[in-house]
């Protein structure tokens, strides 16, 4: 038998609580956004952007999903304009399709923060533009 005090032993009552901006909801689209946004300047945030999209999409409300498959679309067509824009600079035009791929990003980055923010679904989450 144990002679500790009943008070200092953990109370397995109580769950654990997580931080919320890793479980799906509007704080975790926000975070994948602004992710985003600072990978134009630290390029890893992208990638764990949508790691965590991937993560959370399909578990949370139905105008949150709208999000979750537009960040996620936003990603991966980013990434096809970027090799493109790649293969584009052997006949000198991928400088100027690099930044018009930069600018397509921030500005579905934007339009997906500011939707968030009034609680609005994206009006076509599968579009390729705005």
């Amino acid at each position: 038998m144990s002679n500790q005090d009943p008070s200092l032993k953990p109370d397995r009552t109580t769950e654990r609580q997580t931080d919320r901006w890793i479980e799906p909801g509007k704080l975790n689209l926000q975070v994948i956004y602004i992710l985003y946004l600072t990978s134009f300047a630290i390029g890893i945030t992208g990638l764990v952007g949508i790691v965590l999209a991937h993560l959370n999409s399909g578990k949370s409300e139905a105008w949150l999903e709208t999000h979750y498959t537009w960040a996620i679309r936003t990603f991966w067509l980013g990434v096809l304009g970027t090799l493109v824009s790649i293969l584009l600079m052997f006949v000198l035009i991928g400088m100027l399709t690099m930044l018009l791929v930069a600018i397509w990003i921030i500005v579905r980055t934007v339009i997906g923060l500011q939707k968030l923010s009034r609680n609005e679904p994206i009006d076509n989450p599968q579009s390729w533009l705005f």
